[in-house]
């Protein structure tokens, strides 16, 4: 149901679902997802994974305890697991014919616009190369405690940034419940979620297994930066086989429904960054384009005011000087100053390297 209109899907995978409680592999289970991810894929959506499992998986190889680990210790064995993990989805995956890549992010990442930015190009690239982008945290550099949940939260920055219609957060549970279902056998699903108030966070429980991240905390902080993306999100049961195919065919998770349209929330994102760093003046011919909701090329702009960089936030101004449109550009200064005034296709010859086309790309700009 919900699912049938995304475009873009996060799906987020936990540690507990590719480890079990005796330290062994769930191939089999991994194996199934694989077949999920190709059904996706023929129906034209483009998927994105977020998974756990760097640490869990460098633990098994050592045969240590993932809870006595110091954080040092813990970088260490998360970049020998990392190796691990990537073979073991590329072995299963291989199967399926789905082809995947790895991108290594940390929170920090998400939050930078221009990181962003290029993670955004990145995603949007892999898409059409048809490759699987498999992002998991780069615990191996992360610089304070390693925090159970932090994959949550990175997977719904992951699902604002990338544009994506839903996230998916794969959990041992089938949803957020009223009460904890193992304790209270009359814990009813909530099916559906409009607004987070007091009375969801209270509810929502913690529970750490052996391996995963765990705790319906994280995932509630996840929900609500979906839910200001323009993003819905569910907390389904991941342990099951075909986790994806059981939540399109029986619904049995908690949705939560966003507050804002994607474009809505990609405007705010632009219109709240921070001072913009520079000024375009435009002509007549580019102005119109813009109001028609066409990207901004080199060809159209007249004159460059201050010194800014690729994915900086810009504003663009009229040749009366009346600001008409904000966005974030593809280039620096000094290349708009060699480029503009002339048409794309001789981007890559003044400037000695391949280029975009675009100086401020439609998605990265808002009409004021």
């Amino acid at each position: 149901m919900y699912l049938k209109d995304s475009k873009i899907i996060v799906i987020k995978i936990g540690s507990s679902l590719l480890i079990d409680d005796n330290k062994k592999v769930r191939k089999k289970w991994l194996s199934e997802f694989a077949k999920d991810i190709k059904t996706l894929k023929k129906q034209n959506k483009k998927v994105i994974i977020v998974s756990s499992g760097a640490i869990a998986m460098g633990c098994k190889k050592l045969n240590l305890n993932k809870k006595n680990l110091k954080l040092d210790k813990s970088q260490a064995v998360a970049s020998i697991g990392q190796i691990e993990l990537m073979n073991l989805f590329s072995e299963t995956f291989v199967k399926s014919k789905v082809n995947i890549s790895q991108i290594l992010l940390t929170l920090e990442d998400t939050e930078q616009r221009r990181r962003a930015l290029n993670a955004k190009r990145t995603f949007d690239n892999l898409f059409q190369l048809d490759f699987v982008p498999i992002i998991n945290e780069n615990d191996s550099i992360a610089t304070s405690e390693i925090k159970y949940g932090d994959n949550d939260r990175l997977a719904s920055r992951v699902a604002q940034i990338s544009g994506a219609d839903s996230l998916i957060l794969l959990s041992d549970v089938d949803g957020l419940y009223t009460q904890n279902p193992k304790i209270y056998k009359n814990a009813k699903l909530l099916k559906v979620i409009k607004n987070i108030d007091k009375e969801i966070e209270k509810i929502a429980t913690k529970s750490i297994s052996q391996h995963g991240t765990g705790g319906m905390k994280t995932k509630i902080d996840a929900a609500k930066i979906c839910q200001l993306s323009g993003c819905q999100m569910a907390i389904a049961n991941g342990l099951l086989i075909r986790p994806i195919k059981k939540i399109i065919e029986e619904n049995n998770c908690t949705w939560f429904l966003p507050k804002i349209s994607k474009l809505d929330a990609r405007k705010k994102w632009i219109i709240s960054s921070i001072s913009p760093k520079g000024k375009l003046i435009i002509d007549d011919g580019a102005k119109q384009a813009l109001s028609n909701g066409k990207s901004l090329l080199a060809a159209g702009i007249k004159k460059v005011f201050g010194k800014f960089g690729k994915g900086d936030h810009i504003k663009v101004l009229d040749k009366q000087n009346y600001e008409c449109a904000r966005g974030l550009s593809s280039f620096s200064s000094d290349e708009i100053l060699k480029i503009m005034g002339h048409h794309s296709k001789e981007i890559e010859k003044l400037l000695g390297y391949v280029a975009k086309s675009e100086v401020i790309h439609k998605d990265d700009m808002v009409e004021i």
